[in-house]
């Protein structure tokens, strides 16, 4: 189960399953992309990719084993990170199988390195339309900013903090625990931290909050990691499989399949238990089929 560091102390925890051509896992996860997120997935790709290919399934940072500085988030660090476990696994090109939070994830690695991609499989893509707003998206950091701010008189030793502490001893998922934080797994798993923590105080912390909300949500695209226009650009095979809405509304998915070069909408429904088998195995044979000749 290996780690990479990288310059700012950041680990990124990594794991490769099966041979074969390359593939490379950008989870769901709400906030946080992280492998542990494709256990509640209609199929697990790790078991079910590994017979075909090299499976290399991660966890972003501030997700899961990836510890990372409480510093707001960057899509073009993750980016960064990303290639980082390409270039230690030895991977010159990759296919990319992600969802939801994590194909937002996937535009931007492909806009970042399109020479290092084989095809994209992107299930139920986040994104912003008409059926949902931005608030839909931010709301997702209330609680953490909330519960700092409750707390701060009847903790005034640590003005609210030691009540996300408290909060993340509990539980460290963001996803599942929103009051303990997007650094929940880190406060959780590492009691050295928690001086570091304190250091920020509420008010910067709070800051902290709003910058990585605005930074991974950002306004001004529907996509939110790249322009919109680069979708129509976009440099490599892609399997569309929709999301049913919300977050992940099926008007993205359908957007996104029309404007790709060279893309492919998988009908509503793929997820349903009689078509579960089906599904995979168009998702096997999409990225069999864009292997290099």
């Amino acid at each position: 189960m290996p780690d990479i560091v990288r310059p700012d102390g950041a680990h990124i925890h990594y794991e490769v399953s099966g041979s074969g051509e390359p593939v490379l896992l950008l989870a769901p996860g709400s906030v946080h992309s992280e492998t542990a997120a494709w256990e509640t997935n209609f199929y697990h790709p790790v078991p079910e990719l590994a017979p075909h290919f090299q499976v290399i399934a991660m966890d972003q940072r501030h997700a899961g084993r990836s510890p990372a500085p409480a510093a707001p988030f960057s899509y073009e660090q993750t980016v960064a990170d990303q290639l980082a476990v390409l270039d230690e696994v030895g991977v010159d090109r990759v296919h990319v199988v992600a969802a939801g939070i994590g194909c937002a994830h996937a535009w931007r690695l492909a806009a970042e390195a399109p020479e290092r991609i084989l095809s994209v499989v992107a299930q139920e893509p986040v994104g912003r339309d008409g059926t949902n707003t931005l608030g839909d998206f931010f709301g997702l950091f209330d609680e953490a900013m909330r519960l700092p701010r409750a707390a701060s008189f009847d903790d005034p030793k640590t003005e609210g903090l030691g009540a996300v502490i408290e909060a993340a001893a509990q539980d460290g998922s963001f996803a599942r625990n929103p009051a303990a934080g997007p650094f929940a797994q880190r406060l959780h798993d590492d009691a050295e931290f928690h001086d570091e923590f304190l250091a920020l105080r509420r008010e910067r912390y709070i800051t902290t909050l709003v910058r990585y909300r605005d930074a991974i949500f950002p306004a001004d695209s529907a996509y939110f990691s790249v322009p919109e226009g680069n979708i129509a650009a976009f440099p490599a095979p892609l399997l569309v499989l929709p999301g049913t809405g919300g977050r992940q509304p099926e008007s993205i998915a359908k957007r996104i399949a029309s404007e790709a070069p060279s893309a492919r909408l998988v009908d509503a429904g793929f997820d349903a238990p009689a078509k579960q088998s089906e599904t995979v195995e168009t998702v096997v044979a999409f990225l069999s089929q864009n292997n290099p000749k």
